[in-house]
């Protein structure tokens, strides 16, 4: 018999079908769905798509070992660090941060790859001018070679020009969207918007049909726009314009500007486009809202005129003969060139001498190139709006890639350890470190950006000098509420997990003293970091109590008032007590407490955490 946990995902995905089932009957278009599709595509299939989207699972499974751990695989050595490092240039454009990563960007993938496949198509249009015996008409060869190639390489571009050390397929989607919205602008808007939050939707609920939720406090974390590779994203966007601006152009063809304008604002304010930031101090975002949307709505207009806009010269014809004029040479031999020439036949025909001849070659040179020059200022001047408008979406496009070959050309100057106490696995380096600086901003020759304070870094620090990598993988931050996590380093065909754990004590009104530890599976832990001592604010017996880290052990220290050295004494097991300096010691679960000439009270708790 059936369970209602399994029944139930059944009931959801036949509700869905079952809408699909009666809404086809009722909706009966002049022509069949089918045969639309199969004008454009073998057999109505978007078989591109599908050997993309197989190719992208596979790389998180097989490359990533996602098929060991599906929520937790290989991340770290396949993100965009450095030139230098050619293997995580070539996949980071196919590889995810995790599960929910991945589904993402499949469900766009889903929405605008069939749509960008079906205006390429796997059958030419019959506009566009390649030839029909060409290999590259050949249908199945479209669909299952030429599209999927394509996207590689679209892919490995994005990891080239992409900001930083990045991972994801999101880089290509946008590249999918920008090529398909100047094709179909509504169908992919709609997608985009609609479509898209749909899938996610059905995915999750078929997965879990009733979640419950505990509200809990979470660790610190950066704004939701702090987290998106908006340089990745616009660089792909801008890919798939001039694409397929260049295809509209070659076939003929231009869309609806009112379509394409709207198509193009209302993306890039649903994907936040508009969101440019920076960092500021520690743990601060800048962001520039207000002009990251007035360059959304400027980039729209661009776009829009590239494919749109009217075939009149830029430069109005009275403008143009002042420049023209210009740009003669001065002095001038004549009024045109038909006078210089025939000025020199008349010198020649005058049997002048050898040098005088060489002389009027050199005239006749000097006027051939400014005449050479004046046309190649025409040419200029001949550009139409048209051309201008694409001309500044590959500059956009230009701008995208060129901030980030600075950043990509990094070399981590220091992956050593800091510590005795940090683990090596392989070329891999993994410590916890507090106060260090940031090792992803040294060598790319922007002095601000290295001096900054804002750019220290405290947690867990995985580090390589082979792979280019510096990475903060856990923050202090996020340990102290989570009080456990783990970092996974490997690479092709192999990976290993180092565990992180935070332990602490609280002093009543002052700071928390705490121990990092680390170990791989199946080793012993070993102690990474102790904190400063810290003073408990209340005084019991007109003695203050210390709270402090050694070798591993935490402490409590009461201070001598003037009668001789501190005494010391380990904080007690549950229910066990201890003294020291007059004081005597009682731990009641969480909670120590002090006591003295039947004074009791309570002196630090332990720290206690929200593990995810």
């Amino acid at each position: 018999m059936l369970s209602f946990a399994t029944l139930l995902p059944v009931v959801v995905a036949a509700a869905l079908v079952g809408s699909i089932a009666v809404v086809r009957l009722v909706h009966r278009p002049a022509r069949r769905w089918r045969d639309v599709l199969r004008e454009r595509l073998v057999y109505g299939v978007p078989w591109g798509s599908i050997v993309v989207i197989a190719f992208v699972l596979c790389v998180y499974l097989f490359v990533q070992d996602g098929i060991t751990n599906f929520d937790d695989p290989v991340t770290i050595p396949y993100r965009t660090w450095s030139y230098f490092y050619p293997l995580g240039m070539a996949t980071a454009s196919f590889s995810h941060a995790g599960p929910g990563h991945l589904v993402g960007n499949l469900a766009g993938t889903i929405v605008v790859a069939p749509l960008a496949e079906y205006a390429w198509g796997h059958y030419p249009d019959e506009r566009d001018p390649l030839r029909t015996d060409s290999w590259r008409t050949n249908p199945r060869l479209r669909a299952f070679v030429l599209f999927p190639l394509l996207v590689i390489g679209i892919g490995l571009l994005s990891s080239l020009f992409a900001l930083g050390p990045v991972i994801g397929f999101s880089g290509v989607v946008f590249a999918f969207a920008g090529f398909a919205i100047v094709h179909y602008p509504i169908a992919t808007i709609v997608g985009t918007l609609g479509v898209q939050g749909v899938i996610l939707r059905l995915y999750y609920a078929l997965q879990d049909p009733i979640n419950v939720y505990t509200a809990q406090p979470s660790p610190p974390s950066p704004p939701s726009w702090a987290g998106i590779a908006i340089q990745g994203h616009a660089l792909g966007l801008f890919v798939g314009f001039v694409l397929g601006i260049a295809l509209l152009e070659r076939r003929g063809a231009r869309p609806d500007p009112l379509h394409l304008w709207l198509s193009v604002l209302l993306f890039g304010f649903s994907k936040r486009l508009w969101a440019i930031y920076w960092f500021g101090g520690e743990n601060t975002y800048v962001l520039f809202q207000g002009p990251g949307v007035a360059v959304v709505a400027v980039l729209a207009l661009v776009v829009t005129l590239s494919m749109t806009a009217s075939e009149t010269r830029i430069v109005p014809p009275r403008l143009e003969g002042l420049l023209t004029r210009s740009n003669r040479p001065t002095p001038r031999l004549g009024d045109s060139s038909s006078s210089i020439d025939r000025s020199l036949e008349l010198a020649v025909a005058g049997q002048v001498d050898a040098v005088v001849t060489a002389r009027i070659d050199r005239v006749r040179e000097i006027a051939s190139g400014a005449r050479r020059r004046v046309s190649d200022s025409g040419s200029l001047l001949d550009l139409t709006r048209k051309q201008a408008a694409f001309t500044a979406v590959v500059i956009v496009l230009a701008l995208l890639a060129g901030v980030a070959i600075p950043t990509n050309f990094l070399v981590v100057d220091d992956a050593t350890a800091s510590t005795e106490e940090a683990i090596q696995i392989e070329d891999y380096t993994v410590e916890y470190a507090e106060g260090v600086q940031n090792e992803l901003v040294t060598g790319i020759g922007i002095e601000a950006l290295e001096s900054d304070e804002g750019l220290e870094s405290s947690g867990v620090i995985v580090a390589s000098d082979q792979r280019e990598i510096w990475l903060e993988a856990v923050s202090t931050q996020r340990l102290a509420v989570t009080g456990e996590e783990t970092v996974t380093v490997g690479g092709p065909g192999w990976r290993e997990t180092v565990h992180v754990e935070r332990t602490g004590w609280e002093p009543v009104g002052n700071d928390t003293v705490y121990q990092v530890w680390l170990w791989e599976d199946s080793e012993d832990r070993r102690l990474s970091h102790e904190s400063n001592e810290s003073r408990a604010e209340a005084r019991i017996a007109g003695r203050n109590v210390t709270i402090s880290s050694e070798d591993g052990e935490f402490l409590l220290e009461v201070d001598s008032n003037g009668t001789g050295a501190a005494a010391t004494t380990p904080i007690p097991d549950v229910n066990e007590t201890s003294s020291a300096g007059g004081l005597s010691f009682e731990r009641e679960d969480e909670t120590v407490y002090a006591a003295a000439d039947g004074t009791r009270v309570a002196i630090a708790s332990e720290e206690t955490y929200n593990g995810y």
